[in-house]
């Protein structure tokens, strides 16, 4: 099993930044990608920002320019740093880990709550 532990949520104004960071332990598959997720009251699920083992990056329209993800393999550890945060980025942040093996397999954080007030 794998365990997925984040920190660094918390509550900001319009224009601040925030560095969230999960920590993954147990039996990871070296090759995988690592990312963050939110989830707004009343909305769906989305990708926030993705980054694989290799380094490779995938981020959300929204975030392009103001978010950066980075990871420590070492540690297997995954980072989001927040900048010129909005209020529309007010939501629970999740942080996802997942690889193939023989199928896709998921594992979820257990969110982190994100406010930017006006």
């Amino acid at each position: 099993q794998v365990q997925l532990v984040e920190s660094g949520g918390g509550l900001v104004q319009a224009g601040g930044s925030l560095r969230l960071s999960c920590a993954a332990s147990g039996r990871i598959f070296s090759i995988n990608s690592m990312g963050w997720y939110r989830q707004a009251p009343g909305k769906e699920r989305e990708l926030v920002a993705a980054i694989t083992s290799g380094g490779s990056t995938n981020y959300a329209d929204s975030v392009k320019g103001r978010f950066t993800i980075s990871r420590d393999n070492a540690k297997n550890t995954v980072y989001l740093q927040m900048n010129t945060l909005k209020p529309e980025d007010t939501a629970v942040y999740y942080c996802n880990l997942g690889y193939v093996l023989g199928t896709w397999i998921n594992y979820w954080g257990q969110g982190t709550q994100v406010t930017v007030s006006s």
